[in-house]
């Protein structure tokens, strides 16, 4: 039922699995954001190695059956990241890699914001944040209630953060003992309307999902050994009987220097001349993968 199992790989083969993983996940992000030439491209990019980790690693699922009661289910908040999401489905074969090209176009299946229901594999139709972990805290109790051992990830935003409604949910899952349930938030210090620090301070994060009773850990979220890690100490925890997030440190534009550096990184538009350049740096700085 698992993508990977924890015996068919060594840890070495598990990293390097992640690792090429998100390079192609990268690769097609870029490939669907010069068909609209524009979009969320930095938060995909940035955010690729923590979906290749879940996807190709933690996750239970059937590809062919991705409503099957027995899979995991990942809810994606932040909406907007759906370029991500969609080429971490097609890494998973939930998704077929050739769909890609109908990103963002008339009657496709993926949309730029995720919808549940056009999109395999999309839990729920995620963009206005806040929403994300309150519905994860209700299909978290919904599962217990059956007798599932499925689990529930919920990706959320460090600017999310920011609503009131996330911390709610945090205080109810800790309340309920929901073990089945792991929020990962991505920090990537970015937001709509700035750097996340000087919209709304949000820091000391970790220190903050401790006071609301969750289990907490931090890690660089571009680096997929430390994913492995985190991933696998949050599986050993399953049966205590409280929620865990994972706290990553990402940063926008991962791997693409020309949109690493870039100060207006939130939404971006990339020039039709660009394109080429960032595939060019993103492939000269991992050999040995393409699309």
């Amino acid at each position: 039922m698992t993508t990977l199992t924890m015996d068919a790989a060594t840890r070495a083969e598990r990293v390097e699995r992640i690792r090429e993983s998100a390079h192609r996940i990268r690769l097609n992000a870029l490939h669907m954001g010069e068909v609209q030439g524009q979009g969320y491209i930095g938060q995909a990019l940035g955010a690729a190695d923590v979906f290749a980790a879940l996807y190709l690693d933690q996750l239970r699922f059937r590809p062919q059956e991705p409503e099957g009661d027995g899979r995991d289910r990942m809810l994606l908040s932040t909406g907007h990241y759906a370029i991500g999401l969609y080429a971490a489905l097609a890494e998973a074969g939930i998704v077929p890699i050739e769909e890609l090209d109908t990103y963002g176009s008339d009657d496709s299946r993926l949309p730029m914001s995720g919808m549940a229901s056009y999109t395999p594999g999309m839990e729920i139709s995620g963009g206005s944040l806040g929403h994300g972990l309150t519905v994860a805290v209700g299909m978290s109790l919904g599962l217990r209630h059956r007798g599932s051992d499925a689990r529930v990830f919920n990706f959320l935003s460090d600017g999310e953060l920011d609503e009131g409604s996330t911390w709610e949910a945090a205080m109810s899952a800790a309340s309920h003992r929901l073990g089945n349930l792991t929020a990962v938030v991505d920090m990537n210090a970015m937001q709509a309307d700035g750097p996340t620090a000087s919209v709304l301070s949000i820091e000391p994060v970790e220190e903050k999902w401790a006071a609301f009773g969750w289990h907490t850990q931090r890690v660089d979220g571009n680096d997929p050994e430390a994913l492995l890690a985190a991933f696998d100490a949050i599986a050993g925890r399953d049966s205590v009987g409280q929620p865990q997030v994972l706290v990553c440190d990402t940063k926008v534009g991962r791997g693409v220097p020309l949109l690493e550096t870039r100060e207006k990184n939130h939404f971006m538009r990339v020039e039709e001349d660009e394109w080429a350049i960032c595939r060019e740096q993103l492939i000269a700085g991992y050999e040995g993968v393409t699309r």
